[in-house]
């Protein structure tokens, strides 16, 4: 089970209702299975609406933070805006065996949140397994 501040999934959340017609994307930073900041990043893939890819300036800014002693990066979020909140196949195949979150948000109405974790021989896609999600309005 990984535990998630409230306010990152109210964040992430804002960020698909903000942006509905493009994949929008970031960061999952904390500790372990303890989420407790989303960095939104800009989505610089060649078609935002079908794919994401993160913008490389974020992703490095975030590991200098990390060495610096900040959060550590232990995952990515992305929304589906015309699909549910399952690994894509595409999604699969850009995501390494890593152990990694993926925190997943369906298309409208609710952008609803699954989370998953990119992971050898996953039952989803051959890459993914299902991962339990808590809020907690402490974590911080």
């Amino acid at each position: 089970m990984a535990v998630f501040s409230t306010r990152v999934i109210d964040h992430v959340a804002r960020a698909a209702r903000a942006d509905p017609q493009v994949e929008i994307c970031g960061l999952l930073l904390g500790r372990d299975d303890h989420v407790t900041e989303a960095v939104v990043a800009r989505n610089v893939a060649d078609d935002p609406a079908a794919r994401f890819e993160i913008d490389p300036a974020t992703l490095i800014a975030a590991h200098r933070d990390a060495r610096a002693g900040g959060p550590e990066v232990v995952g990515w979020f992305h929304s589906h805006p015309r699909g549910d909140n399952r690994p894509s196949a595409t999604d699969a195949a850009m995501a390494p065996p890593d152990g990694r979150l993926w925190l997943i948000l369906g298309g409208p109405p609710d952008h609803a949140p699954a989370l998953w974790r990119a992971v050898r021989d996953g039952p989803v896609h051959g890459r993914f397994e299902p991962v339990a999600l808590r809020t907690d309005p402490q974590a911080a």
